[in-house]
């Protein structure tokens, strides 16, 4: 069967994957890290994308990159190639080093970016070479700490949506969603998408990006039908969740709002933060831990799934 054709959206998130051919080791010391390093920055200045998260293991790199104009493949193809050479040349070899088509996933950015960026960081910890990813000097967690500088990788977005104002308090808030997810293991779809293997996303997302090719969702809900049905389903009036304050029940409804309208395409968490007045970090975090929750709790799986069922009728969908 012939390969599906890599996506290119300007702008896209994507997590990609180089693995060393036949499962062999792509460095052989930190010389060789500190040269793959060099050629990612040469690229983010030639090809104008931007590097939210990396880390590079023994025999595989992983990395968050945000790209721009050029093509995902046009950007790693010439980084593999160019390492691949300097490789060879250093070590006195010949052959591929890489393993065939390196793998991507487009990722849906205002669900995923945190996320993404938290599981990259910590993958030395689930592969038990450290207990703490600050021990890990191979991966942008330390940049995020501000231990080290890494002038090719983009630290700024990410941290601004923890504290746009503050950027200690930005660094603790980054250090403690990191700390959140150190009991997380392998997550299938932040490597391989569910509607296409190509996307990680929600109906809404996957359709945008894939356009006619995918299967149409139902037409969207309006976000005033899914503030409605939350405040019922967990008995909780709008104001509350408006207001100052850390209710944990009016937390995970805004959670809970801002799951159920990214997923059903009727807004973006930027959007849902700014209804409610919280930052845009708060709700992708509490979105996050409510996803992780309503798969070990099927009470809770089931109350979003009921809300669901409720805001795909005509009704939810034209309430303005």
């Amino acid at each position: 069967m012939a390969r599906k054709p890599r996506i290119h959206v300007s702008g896209g998130l994507h997590h990609v994957m180089l693995r060393g051919n036949g499962g062999q080791a792509i460095f052989s010391d930190d010389a060789d890290r500190e040269g793959f390093c060099e050629l990612v920055a040469e690229g983010v200045e030639r090809f104008g994308h931007r590097i939210h998260a990396y880390c590079l293991m023994a025999n595989h790199v992983h990395l968050a990159i945000r790209v721009g104009e050029a093509s995902l493949s046009r950007i790693i193809q010439n980084l593999a190639f160019r390492y691949t050479r300097a490789f060879n040349r250093r070590a006195r070899r010949v052959g591929h080093l890489f393993q065939g088509r390196f793998r991507s996933l487009l990722v849906d950015g205002n669900t995923y970016l945190f996320e993404l960026v938290r599981y990259i960081h910590l993958y030395p910890v689930r592969s038990r070479l450290v207990r703490d990813p600050a021990e890990w000097v191979w991966s942008g967690h330390r940049a995020y700490l501000g231990k080290v500088r890494t002038p090719w990788m983009d630290c700024g977005f990410v941290l601004s949506m923890f504290d746009e104002h503050d950027p200690r308090r930005a660094r603790r808030r980054y250090a403690a969603f990191v700390r959140e997810g150190l009991g997380e293991g392998y997550r299938e779809e932040l490597h391989r998408g569910a509607a296409d293997p190509r996307v990680c996303g929600g109906d809404a997302f996957v359709l945008g990006v894939l356009g006619e090719t995918a299967p149409r969702p139902a037409r969207a809900p309006h976000l005033n039908a899914i503030i409605a049905d939350v405040c019922t389903a967990w008995e909780i009036d709008e104001p509350a969740l408006r207001a100052p304050g850390r209710r944990r029940d009016a937390a995970q409804a805004r959670a809970a709002i801002g799951l159920l309208a990214t997923d059903m395409g009727a807004a973006t968490l930027a959007q849902v933060a700014v209804r409610f007045g919280r930052d845009i970090a708060t709700i992708s975090r509490r979105v996050a831990r409510l996803r992780l929750d309503a798969r070990q709790d099927l009470a809770l799986g089931g109350q979003l799934e009921a809300s669901q069922r409720r805001l795909t009728s005509d009704n939810a969908i034209t309430q303005a």
